[in-house]
């Protein structure tokens, strides 16, 4: 257990806060701490069908550069994390899915924030607009599920939600855990 002693700075954007604190460890040493505060968010792995998924490619301005990734965001105050799944794929990609199913809940940076992102799978999509948010969306591609992962062995994927939702959903259904009517 670390006993916060006092913060130092906080800082308040729109979306999270972040704080550094200096803290005493159960050993008694001091040291500061870093945590951020963050809304929850949601990301889905959108299957056209059992062979092709949706992906977007967006500018990621912490990294400087541009990914393909799952549709995701960040919930609103009060939002249903699934709720926020499926707003999300309709605003990033113009589809709604039929179903929908939790793949997976994780911790993204567990060392100095708060986030929680809850990954779940969709599929019997129907188009219901051509718009995507073009702020954040630079395209919306369709990708084979096997040449996704051969993206990921080679590195060129290598966002952490899109990574573990894929590698999971692809072990739950090695392991006969996803719905057999899921893609009917």
């Amino acid at each position: 257990m670390e006993e916060k002693i006092r913060t130092l700075s906080m800082i308040f954007a729109k979306h999270f806060t972040a704080q550094l604190d200096t803290v005493k460890l159960r050993t008694g040493r001091v040291t500061e701490r870093m945590k951020i505060d963050h809304p929850e968010a949601a990301a889905v792995i959108p299957f056209l069908d059992e062979e092709r998924i949706l992906m977007v490619r967006q500018w990621r301005y912490a990294i400087g550069e541009e990914t393909l990734e799952i549709p995701a965001g960040k919930a609103d105050p009060g939002e249903d994390p699934e709720r926020c799944a499926r707003r999300e794929l309709l605003e990033e990609t113009g589809y709604e899915p039929d179903r929908i199913i939790h793949i997976f809940t994780y911790f993204p940076a567990i060392g100095y924030s708060n986030e929680v992102i809850r990954i779940y799978a969709a599929s019997g999509l129907r188009r219901l607009s051509q718009a995507q948010d073009i702020d954040e969306i630079a395209s919306v591609e369709t990708l084979l599920l096997g040449e996704v992962h051969d993206l990921m062995l080679e590195g060129r994927i290598r966002d952490g939600k899109t990574v573990i939702g894929l590698s999971r959903f692809q072990l739950m259904q090695d392991r006969g855990r996803i719905p057999k009517d899921f893609f009917s």
